[in-house]
């Protein structure tokens, strides 16, 4: 919807997770991985997310990753992360 929310990812939430908490239209279909609905991307703080998952090699090319582009549903953060959908 184009707007600016700040929230927070409580330990153990996925990015998706913690966002479905707003109220937006975030696209995701699946929560699990499989569909690739939820790509996002992290515009800042790349450095503070876990490791690629193998369901995330599935949907997201090389340059993809590379670019900052993660899913969602598959993504945990350490840190502060800026996430663009």
């Amino acid at each position: 919807d184009g707007a600016t929310r700040i929230i927070t990812c409580n330990p153990g939430e996925t990015v998706l997770d913690a966002a479905s908490r707003q109220p937006a239209n975030l696209p995701m279909d699946c929560s699990d991985g499989d569909c690739g609905t939820c790509k996002c991307r992290i515009t800042e703080g790349l450095s503070n997310t876990d490791e690629v998952k193998a369901k995330e090699h599935k949907h997201l090319s090389e340059q993809d990753l590379a670019e900052g582009f993660r899913m969602a549903c598959q993504t945990f953060v350490r840190g502060d992360v800026t996430v663009s959908w």
